[in-house]
């Protein structure tokens, strides 16, 4: 993924965004942060980040969003309902109105994990979404770039259902 569509996507995500001053929250795991910094960099969108968690250890996820120790040691942080509830938990202690969650292995491979397997979930006030992707080993940096460009067209998505509907009403 090259950077120029992931600007793409940010700017066209502050287009949404912006005019009803919607903000957004992100919990990152595998990315390290790689989504909150493609937003701050746009001069335009950055300011609907309202807060941006990296949550690359267990004991991160445990600790700054409440997750269940037990569930993300049983599946190393890397699964459906660990990402959704990363994005729930965003979601409330930030305040936002919508949250993405990206958690995934993005390689090499340590023991029997799918490298390439990224889950990424967005939460707001009227439900979930989740996507799963499985990119392959592909590398890490290639791995990150496409579930951060993943993550934005889900918000991106989210924000066409409900949030223009409700700047338009």
């Amino acid at each position: 993924m090259r950077e120029h569509a992931i600007a793409t996507l940010v700017h066209d995500l502050g287009k949404l965004l912006l005019p009803g001053h919607f903000k957004i929250a992100t919990a990152e795991s595998c990315t390290g942060g790689m989504l909150a910094c493609a937003i701050v960099s746009d001069i335009d969108a950055s300011s609907i980040l309202e807060r941006a968690f990296v949550v690359y250890s267990v004991d991160a996820k445990c600790e700054m969003l409440g997750l269940e120790r037990d569930r993300v040691e049983e599946c190393g942080g890397v699964a459906k309902d660990v990402a959704i509830a990363m994005a729930r938990s965003a979601l409330q202690k930030s305040g936002a109105d919508l949250a993405v969650a990206i958690t995934g292995f993005a390689g090499p491979r340590e023991g029997n994990e799918e490298v390439g397997l990224i889950h990424i979930a967005t939460a707001y006030a009227q439900g979930v979404c989740h996507k799963a992707l499985h990119l392959g080993d592909i590398g890490r940096k290639a791995a990150c770039e496409q579930a951060v460009a993943a993550a934005l067209e889900m918000m991106i998505e989210v924000s066409h259902a409900f949030f223009a509907a409700r700047t338009s009403a």
